[in-house]
């Protein structure tokens, strides 16, 4: 079809909005049926169909316009880079109006203070911060040393927070070991940090120092796409060190603090790659451990995924504590249009909450709506390794921990009071709701974040 020839019309599909359904601006049902037509239509390269469809979302999903409209232009955008990508539809880039679907990105490198300042806006972070810190603080009680391993996306941020707790909680505070994972991989996931990670632990330190808590700050070159593997490598190798010691062991708590880092792991099979190769990936405990009864040997079978076997590892390391938090949403289908769905029904809320805290125009809300839509072209647009954004339910997490012999812990009534507290001082959609052993984080009694505890069974 010449790009420049107007489409011939044809009847809509069954279930399509109609042209008075259309009128209506803010209705995100109807908004959110033309995206997924939208998507079909791109998958099957039917230009025709999805030259319509663009047609009218260009017209009704304003960058600058309300909550639902914002959440489409995103979806909009991002459907119209996978366009870019897939066959004959490539030609839909070019019909696109660009001055309304800006395909570029304007993602921010923060500072450490604008960090902190930024993920404060909002309990989407300060939930699980304020959940692990209470947790971590009950678990550690009478350790003399609390080695912290943080795989966080928010790069360390919870630290000082816990440095402040630990100090009031003690007149000798114990000794913090920290210890993160620097992933060149992931540079371009926001947010982003305009410092190394070395002088963000030269910062954390001198902070300790300044609250009487001498901690160890260590960088560990690793990565969620295989696993972190050497970090669980660097952290057997230690314990291994700790068991041939001549020396008395001071007592030291292991916990293991993962928030919303976990979901970047490929969630995939393994059945493509030869078992030899996953053994010296993920290094094999049994190995590395000798003298530990702890230690269990990783079994890789054609349906072990990174995952599973990261936490796995996770277990062989007898850790005192395990923190998981993550988002409750699933964004693993590998059907575009299933994707989208659960894309669509999750990703309006940091849309809806953003009007409680930022103003229209503020460079914050700009940042923040960027971050979004970079996770949503990340999840539309993307496939294979370029998809990262692979989020799973709680419920999923939760037999993963389940399947390597961790066991949840419930959260104390101090803990969830804490936590309440810190949702008194956001907008009043916010809540929050026990579910079995763990605490879910609400927005209009939608599921947002969960938070859980796991101890070794």
């Amino acid at each position: 079809m010449n790009k420049n020839q107007i489409p011939r019309t044809r009847p809509w599909p069954a279930g399509f909005p109609t042209s008075k359904a259309l009128t209506n601006f803010a209705d995100a049902n109807c908004m959110e049926q033309l995206l997924l037509h939208c998507a079909n239509a791109i998958q099957t390269n039917d230009v025709t169909l999805a030259q319509q469809i663009l047609w009218v979302l260009n017209n009704i999903a304003s960058p600058d316009g309300d909550s639902n409209q914002r959440l489409a232009s995103s979806f909009l955008r991002a459907l119209t880079v996978r366009a870019g990508q897939t066959g004959t539809c490539k030609m839909l880039v070019e019909v696109t109006d660009h001055d309304r679907t800006n395909l570029s990105l304007d993602t921010h490198k923060f500072s450490v203070i604008e960090l902190a300042n930024f993920v404060d806006l909002t309990p989407w972070h300060r939930f699980g911060f304020t959940a692990a810190n209470a947790a971590i603080l009950e678990a550690t009680d009478g350790f003399s040393v609390i080695h912290i391993v943080d795989l966080s996306l928010t790069h360390c941020m919870q630290i000082p927070t816990l440095i402040d707790a630990i100090a009031s909680r003690h007149e000798v505070p114990p000794l913090i070991k920290l210890t993160v994972a620097a992933d060149a991989s992931r540079r371009d996931i926001p947010p982003m940090l305009d410092h190394s990670y070395e002088e963000l632990g030269a910062k954390l330190v001198n902070f300790a120092r300044s609250r009487n808590v001498v901690m160890e700050f260590r960088v560990v070159s690793s990565t969620y796409q295989d696993g972190f593997a050497g970090l669980i490598e660097q952290l057997r190798v230690q314990q291994q060190h700790f068991v041939y010691a001549v020396e008395p062991r001071p007592s030291e708590a292991l916990v293991i603090n993962c928030h919303m880092m976990l979901h970047y792991i490929p969630d995939e099979t393994l059945h493509a790659i030869p078992e030899t190769d996953l053994t010296s990936l993920l290094y094999d405990s049994s190995s590395s451990s000798a003298g530990s009864s702890s230690s269990a040997a990783v079994s890789v079978t054609p349906t072990s995924s990174l995952r599973s076997l990261f936490l796995k590892s996770l277990r062989g390391l007898d850790p005192t504590l395990v923190i998981l938090v993550d988002e409750d949403a699933d964004l693993t289908s590998n059907n575009l249009v299933c994707r989208l769905r659960s894309a669509f029904n999750y990703l309006w809320i940091p849309y809806d909450t953003v009007d409680t805290f930022l103003p229209r125009g503020s460079k914050q809300r700009q940042w923040y709506e960027a971050d979004i839509s970079w996770k949503i072209e990340n999840v539309i647009a993307q496939e294979g390794v370029q998809r990262v954004e692979r989020v799973e339910p709680k419920n999923r997490w939760e037999q993963r921990m389940k399947n390597v012999n961790f066991q949840a812990v419930t959260f104390s009534d101090d803990s969830v009071a804490e936590v309440k507290g810190m949702l008194d001082e956001h907008a009043a959609g916010w809540g929050l709701k026990r579910e079995d052993e763990h605490i879910v984080l609400t927005w209009k009694g939608h599921n947002v974040v969960f938070a859980s505890a796991w101890l070794p069974a």
